[in-house]
């Protein structure tokens, strides 16, 4: 049975990690976004300051960190200049595809077999202990492309 979001408070309090109104806040945020949404630090910033919630970005990019680190959402680099960040669930791991024309971003599910290559290269080929593993594609998609993918 997966931990509850307030179990896994809960236990951070225990080994004495504070959950700050700012990080239970930026929480709430990520559960109230439409799934498969992905937010850099300054689109997040932007929303909390829309609800009137006052956090620096100093702040935030703590709370990021700490959220991340602690499992409740992941960080990912699309090959921009900035992170985006989502809510880490626990349904069926996904992967994405970033235009790097138009910088669209597609999400796909994962396949067993991607699944399988990464723990073969995690632990067996280099005895690591996997947490998460992330693949991108990066590419042209086919309106950037004006309708022709080549194969």
């Amino acid at each position: 049975m997966r931990e509850t979001n307030s179990e896994k408070l809960n236990k951070l309090r225990e080994k004495g990690h504070r959950i700050t109104p700012q990080r239970k806040q930026l929480l709430e945020l990520f559960y109230e976004l439409p799934e498969a949404e992905h937010l850099s630090a300054e689109e997040l910033h932007k929303k909390l300051m829309d609800r009137q919630i006052r956090i620096s970005l100093a702040t935030l990019y703590r709370s990021l960190k700490f959220l991340v680190e602690n499992g409740f959402i992941r960080e990912l680099d699309f090959g921009e200049d900035h992170k985006h960040y989502e809510l880490k669930t626990s349904q069926k791991q996904h992967h994405h595809m970033v235009c790097v024309t138009c910088g669209l971003t597609v999400e796909f599910e994962e396949d067993k077999d991607l699944h399988e290559l990464a723990l073969k290269i995690a632990k067996e080929q280099n005895n690591f202990d996997m947490r998460d593993y992330q693949f991108k594609i990066f590419g042209i998609c086919e309106k950037c492309a004006g309708g022709k993918i080549s194969n």
